[in-house]
């Protein structure tokens, strides 16, 4: 962008300000620590200049938004068109209670639904099992059949509603009970829209979630984006997650990096599989952490979507734009909240939101300012859902696409991250023989993950005890009065009772006959190797239960848990 008689003159003038105008300043006051670096660790420069950016090429590096590299943004007209999706987590107790927690978010102006589930249906175990004592309904929605998916929808129009689903090792069954909803609704199979996590690469790596060993699970995987792309084609099969990598302590660069191989890994088990890239790649989605370092994560966010574009075009032949136009959720960083006065966690979500917005995501969701102590109460989602509605219609950040684009600190900061992610990147495939999918599973085999995330949390909270890294109202500007809000409150014993007699009801009545044949019916599609959703389909039809159908799974494949050791 610069030619270089243009660079040598910027750099004899940044000499001459040095000289002059900075050392003297220094020399009298200095600054106020002697390095400065993001939430990552990453430094960051005094000042940039065009010099930092002397070799960006406009039009391969940025380009114009809704072309590629489509680092600028993945659409022309971004949030002037319309605005990000609002999409607010939700999901406590039994069905009834979030399906009442939907309609006030909804009331409230919400405009995508975002569903959270307890920890025994994330696992893929019914309420009644021994292992789901004390969880029932505790940090997300119990769901054990096709009865709770519908309380959990009454009064909701699957065809005028996105909804997210925030589930792995059981992703597949919620999906076909969505699906099967759909069905019951009279909604088509290829009008439903939202969004299925169903990211098991992560779980391996991060967030510790499984049922099944990790090969067979990819497998189960792929069988969602097979039949999504024939059969739910506006609904996104997976949202490759780099949140809980983050979320357990990893760098911004690691985030990105391991989540992009993980994308890239779930393109080549699908086109294994037979699939074309532009039938199943503009579908895919991500979905990204947002932490405090505000240009660090607008950089993250733009580097994201360049390296996106050349991987798909490059290495997987991608002909639809739409197949290299990466699109992503955000979620403000919860291992940035504190228990510590827990207002403050309103500005750190507000910042963190802005970022977001600054980096161009598709929809957002906004931590509520007392989930560091609780599931979320209606004032505290209230406030975070009006946080995002304040930046979009009161800040103007929404009427710019991308008004970050241009300056040479993010720029910089792009390319930096670009760089250093792409190495990763690198590495994972080599660990692979040249195949990202295969050097990932390498990767989880060997505690390569495991290790990289770390060392990089134990770094940062060595300088957060030390103070480096400053933490309001943690290690600085500490108070010894309590600060903590009203809290949300859930019945657990009322919860469980509730949630275990519908349970029980639905045994009763089902055709226990119907159940059995339609789990043989499974049984026999895994030994034949066929795609097994349409089989999951007839199950949850059947009101086979959630562990009915991941027991199966288990049976076939094994316990992940009890391969390594941990049983």
């Amino acid at each position: 962008m610069y030619d270089d008689e243009e660079l040598a003159s910027i750099r004899d003038s940044e000499s001459r300000w040095e000289s002059e105008t900075l050392e003297p300043v220094l020399d009298r006051f200095g600054e106020r620590q002697d390095r400065f670096a993001t939430v990552s660790n990453l430094e960051v420069d005094r000042l940039y200049t065009p010099d930092d950016v002397g070799d960006l090429d406009y039009d391969g590096d940025l380009g114009f938004p809704g072309e590629q590299p489509y680092t600028r943004g993945p659409y022309p007209t971004m949030y002037r068109g319309r605005t990000w999706t609002m999409r607010q987590f939700a999901g406590f107790g039994t069905a009834e209670e979030t399906n009442e927690r939907f309609h006030f978010l909804i009331d409230q102006g919400q405009t995508g639904l975002s569903t959270a589930f307890d920890m025994p249906s994330l696992m893929g175990l019914d309420s009644d099992h021994r292992m789901s004592e004390g969880e029932v309904g505790k940090e997300g929605v119990a769901v054990d059949t096709l009865r709770d998916m519908e309380i959990l929808f009454d009064g909701i129009d699957l065809s005028e509603i996105s909804t997210s689903f925030t589930i792995n090792p059981s992703a597949p069954v919620i999906y076909a009970m969505y699906v099967a909803l759909a069905d019951q609704q009279g909604v088509p199979r290829e009008e439903i829209r939202g969004t299925l996590q169903n990211d098991m690469f992560k779980e391996f790596i991060a967030q510790k979630e499984w049922v099944i060993p990790p090969e067979p699970s990819l497998s189960l995987v792929t069988d969602v984006v097979e039949f999504s792309a024939e059969e739910t084609p506006k609904f996104h099969p997976i949202s490759v997650s780099g949140y809980h990598i983050r979320e357990a302590g990893s760098t911004a660069i690691q985030e990105l990096a391991f989540t992009l191989a993980d994308g890239f890994g779930y393109v080549e088990d699908a086109m294994d599989r037979g699939l074309d890239v532009d039938e199943f790649a503009p579908r895919l989605s991500f979905f990204f952490n947002c932490h405090n370092s505000f240009f660090e994560e607008v950089a993250k966010f733009r580097a994201a979507r360049r390296i996106y574009a050349h991987v798909m075009d490059e290495w997987y032949d991608a002909e639809n734009p739409e197949s290299k136009r990466l699109k992503f959720h955000t979620q403000t960083a919860g291992q940035s909240l504190t228990a510590q006065q827990p207002l403050n966690n309103v500005v750190r979500v507000t910042i963190q939101a802005l970022a977001s917005v600054m980096g161009g995501t598709q929809s957002l969701h906004t931590n509520s300012f007392d989930e560091a102590l609780a599931l979320p109460g209606e004032e505290a989602v209230r406030v975070a859902l009006r946080t995002q509605q304040i930046i979009a219609e009161e800040s103007g950040t929404a009427d710019i696409v991308d008004p970050l684009g241009g300056s040479f600190a993010v720029e910089s900061l792009t390319n930096e991250t670009e760089a250093r992610a792409m190495r990763y990147i690198e590495e994972i495939r080599e660990m692979g023989d040249g195949s990202v999918r295969d050097g990932i599973l390498q990767g989880i085999d060997d505690g390569f993950f495991l290790r990289e995330i770390q060392e990089a949390s134990y770094e940062y909270q060595e300088r957060v005890e030390r103070e480096e890294e400053v933490v309001v109202g943690v290690n600085k500007y500490t108070l010894e009065e309590d600060t903590s809000p009203d809290i949300l409150h859930v019945d657990e014993e009322a919860t469980k009772e509730r949630q275990l007699n519908r349970l029980q009801n639905v045994k009763d009545e089902r055709d226990d006959d119907a159940v059995a044949e339609t789990l043989d019916e499974l049984r026999d599609a895994i030994e034949r190797g066929e795609n097994t959703i349409p089989y999951i389909v007839d199950c949850v039809k059947a009101y086979t239960t959630m562990g009915e159908i991941m027991a199966v799974f288990e049976a076939e494949h094994g316990s992940y848990t009890e391969q390594i050791g941990l049983a």
